[in-house]
């Protein structure tokens, strides 16, 4: 059975540009070349890491992270975690114009592309528009062509469906190509540890390492009723991928409907002044993913999940669409104190924006499933 399912396939390819904001800079001012850079706000103004180049995550340096953790290891003690970091303002409209650049090498292959960020997007190639019977050949071409036309690299994954083309790009970056062939999928699966998977974060990983699940071969032997009991509705996708199936299309015509970000905390937050905090620096961040997107929304929506695993939601609907760090944040907060804590824990914090003002109606594109047992890649 497992066999059949794997036979059932798409030929996906997904391709993540390596560092992208903080790869374009060193590109576009040689002074920065081969030093760890990243691209964000400044420490001093609470600022967030929207990108980091290869050097700077050698010290640990991660998108998302509070600038001042980056910039400093022990703030007391003032020692610099990377002394010779570089901070450099994001330039969104760059990154977009160079983003536009490679969605016109994908569209060469496949209309089938869906973009998931200005630098990563999976293309549908099963069948494409130049005929390649290797979708590995195409990713190699579409590598070639990306460094040629932006002196950029990129690093893709080519498998069965979009679970795993996402998990073959992560495997040997920068510059790297990976592939995952049918045969393979489900030994692929059992052997990866499972905080390499996507869409399992730390949180989840810790609770799962508690529950006994270290890799895809444990998370196989759990049934569907025991992750929906421990996981929610996140427990049916879990049961799904530890079997290497993923039924999601690429999607060319996606709507977004909405942007955000939330945090897991790998320890219980409990201090009002951390929780506000924590809550500004994910104002920060859907301020960024805005900015990237060229939006603005009209409904914020905070979400707070608590030790307990409750989860409740808080929304405000304006009058007009705002995307400005200081009004996300204030609203977010009026939310925010608005919620009873009584003393209570808190294990997650979201902030969200939705009824975009550049939504476009359109019809997603779907590919019907074929059927072949010896799909080449």
């Amino acid at each position: 059975m497992e066999q059949e399912s794997v036979a059932r396939t798409r030929k996906i390819v997904h391709v993540d540009m390596d560092a992208f904001y903080a790869s374009v800079e060193q590109r576009d001012n040689p002074s920065y070349r081969g030093k760890p850079l990243v691209v964000g706000g400044s420490p001093n103004q609470r600022g967030v890491v929207a990108a980091a180049s290869y050097e700077a995550r050698k010290f640990g340096i991660h998108s998302a992270m509070p600038s001042v953790t980056a910039f400093v290891f022990d703030v007391a003690a003032g020692i610099a975690k990377c002394p010779a970091l570089i901070f450099v303002r994001p330039r969104f409209d760059v990154y977009r114009e160079i983003s536009t650049s490679i969605h016109a090498i994908f569209k060469r292959y496949s209309d089938l592309v869906e973009g998931v960020a200005l630098d990563e997007a999976y293309l549908d190639v099963t069948e494409n528009k130049q005929s390649i019977p290797y979708a590995s050949t195409i990713a190699r071409h579409i590598k070639t062509a990306i460094f040629q036309e932006t002196q950029l690299t990129a690093t893709a994954g080519v498998s069965i469906n979009k679970f795993l083309a996402k998990m073959a790009s992560g495997q040997n970056k920068p510059n790297g190509l990976t592939v995952i062939l049918p045969e393979d999928a489900i030994a692929f699966v059992e052997k990866l540890a499972i905080e390499k998977f996507h869409g399992i974060g730390e949180v989840t990983a810790a609770k799962m390492h508690s529950l006994g699940i270290h890799t895809g071969a444990d998370l196989k032997t759990r049934s569907l009723t025991e992750l929906t009991h421990h996981f929610g509705k996140a427990g049916n996708y879990y049961y799904k991928i530890a079997r290497a199936e993923d039924d999601r299309p690429v999607e060319a015509n996606r709507v977004r409907k909405s942007i955000g970000a939330e945090t897991s905390f790998a320890q219980d937050l409990s201090d009002i002044s951390q929780m506000l905090q924590e809550l500004d620096q994910i104002a920060q961040i859907v301020e960024q993913r805005l900015e990237q997107h060229e939006t603005r929304g009209r409904t914020l929506t905070l979400k707070v999940k608590f030790s307990d695993y409750q989860q409740l939601t808080r929304s405000k609907t304006m009058l007009a669409p705002i995307s400005e760090l200081s009004t996300i944040f204030e609203i977010a907060k009026a939310l925010f104190e608005s919620i009873e804590l009584e003393n209570r824990s808190i294990r997650l914090l979201g902030i969200s924006l939705s009824n975009l003002d550049n939504q476009k109606q359109s019809q997603a594109i779907q590919l019907p499933l074929f059927q072949n047992g010896n799909i080449r890649f």
